[in-house]
């Protein structure tokens, strides 16, 4: 995935999140949106549940 597809995935998560703290997906803590996307993107899989949870936040709270 290029980097301007992923950046604009990465926009919707973000401004879905500070609008209403979640998706239609579902609860934030249990989504794999953003795994997903940083494994298409950087091509590496984060299975690690505290490394995931560090991606998260990373991305969710730099907006």
């Amino acid at each position: 995935m290029d980097k301007e597809t992923f950046d604009k995935e990465i926009a919707m998560c973000q401004a879905l999140f500070k609008e209403q703290q979640g998706c239609n997906w579902g609860k934030c803590s249990d989504c794999a949106v953003i795994p997903l996307l940083y494994k298409l993107h950087k091509g590496e899989i984060i299975e690690d549940k505290d490394e995931v949870k560090k991606l998260k936040d990373k991305i969710l709270c730099g907006i």
